[in-house]
């Protein structure tokens, strides 16, 4: 791959990053928010709070209260709004404070108050406030299995809401009769509401039965006090027509499909014809596949598009964890990628999250050049036998391939690109 591929893939990564920023999609929506009589609250959760919670305070034209919830190092400097770090995917104690905070905050508000909810990726994790008869505990151990399960997302957080005192619109309802608005930065498939930190301001249309049908797919052993919880009415959200939404107003102001067009911009400067594929699910390995059959496709038969293209997608894959290694999913993608492709035809790719942390290591992911298998062998290093061992990040650390850039403070999930050059498959 030449240094200009390198460059270009890193540049449409950092395009779709910049894209979604707090400082870039938050004040359009935040100058349209008529100030209360009362006060303006603010409560949030996820990996952009805190540099939504600054372009809030630089944007907003009245005094502010209130406090957001982020993950660990991913803090901003703020002025009015308080800014509290804590645990991510897995909750902790700071966590289910935060939350409790949250909640106790904006209770007892009156008509004349307005709610303003920065809710962004992480924030189901971030948020965490046990229902009561269950523990933080139980809750990180139903977590934690959830995460090496190969749950999606909304299977995820579907029993989330459930086992929860703070999610599934429950955050809503805590704040009426107040004026709830909430800014959200979506890190789903189909920019589902509901899901986006498992919907605090959102009704919620799935059910306890369907939380103890996830545990019963993905085979969890969940503690018995969860098993109790979710076998009583008790656990229930709040369902779409409750009149806890009348007042609430949900909006998206930054998501997947506008930071994947972002970087489709700088690939047609560039000269590749972008082809987007969308949000997509499914599990790392298998998706890698799909991508390589649609790269060999466009570099022997130009179909769906003829080289030079840039194949883009975003959504967010997930991976059964069978091994010991380390690396998130986006690494993982990319292992399978340049194992199914082995260099053919120059290809070049990036994968990375959004939010700078590739699962729970310190890198956001990792590029592929045209000679990466090569290299590998020609250094010792097995792919294979990493790959097996869910150790994506030491083949492309060992690589010096890993892209690293630290939080980035927003999040609308995986990024990915294939560059198909116009000299492939000949």
């Amino acid at each position: 791959m030449s240094d200009d591929h390198r460059k270009l893939l890193r540049e449409m990564f950092d395009a779709a990053v910049a894209a979604a920023h707090p400082s870039v999609c938050l004040p359009p929506h935040i100058a349209r928010i008529a100030p209360p009589k009362g006060r303006t609250v603010v409560v949030g959760a996820g990996k952009a709070a805190a540099a939504m919670a600054a372009a809030v305070e630089q944007h907003y034209p009245a005094t502010l209260e209130g406090l957001v919830v982020t993950r660990y190092g991913h803090g901003a400097p703020t002025a009015q709004i308080e800014v509290i770090e804590a645990s991510h995917p897995v909750p902790d104690a700071a966590g289910r404070e935060a939350a409790a905070r949250i909640l106790k905050t904006v209770q007892g508000l009156t008509e004349d108050d307005l709610v303003l909810a920065l809710i962004s990726g992480g924030g189901s994790a971030l948020m965490a406030l046990p229902a009561e008869g269950v523990t933080l505990e139980e809750k990180q151990a139903v977590n934690k299995a959830l995460l090496k399960s190969g749950a999606t997302i909304s299977e995820m957080n579907c029993v989330r809401k459930h086992l929860s005192a703070i999610k599934g619109g429950r955050l809503a309802r805590a704040a009426a009769p107040a004026r709830v608005v909430a800014l959200m930065i979506s890190d789903v498939p189909n920019d589902d509401l509901s899901v986006i930190a498992s919907g605090p301001t959102v009704p919620d249309a799935t059910t306890r039965q369907d939380a103890l049908a996830v545990i019963a797919k993905y085979k969890i052993e969940a503690p018995a006090a969860v098993l109790a919880h979710l076998g009583g009415d008790a656990c229930e959200t709040p369902k779409p027509g409750d009149p806890v939404f009348a007042r609430v107003e949900n909006i998206l102001t930054a998501t997947p499909q506008g930071s994947l067009a972002a970087a489709a911009e700088v690939a047609k400067k560039a000269s590749f014809t972008p082809c987007i594929l969308g949000d997509l699910e499914g599990e790392s390995r298998d998706v890698a596949l799909v991508h390589a059959g649609v790269a060999r496709q466009i570099a022997l038969h130009g179909q769906p598009f003829a080289p030079p293209c840039a194949i883009i997608s975003g959504g967010e894959t997930t991976v059964t964890v069978r091994g010991h290694g380390k690396g998130g999913r986006d690494a993982e993608f990319l292992l399978a990628l340049t194992l199914a492709l082995q260099g053919f035809g120059g290809i070049s790719a990036v994968a990375c999250d959004t939010d700078g942390i590739d699962g729970s290591e310190d890198n956001a992911g990792a590029i592929m050049t045209a000679d990466s298998f090569a290299r590998a062998e020609r250094a010792g290093v097995d792919l294979k036998a990493l790959f097996a061992n869910n150790d994506a990040y030491t083949a492309f650390e060992k690589l010096g391939d890993l892209i690293i850039t630290g939080p980035t403070r927003t999040n609308v999930n995986d990024f990915r690109v294939i560059l198909v050059p116009n000299w492939a498959g000949r």
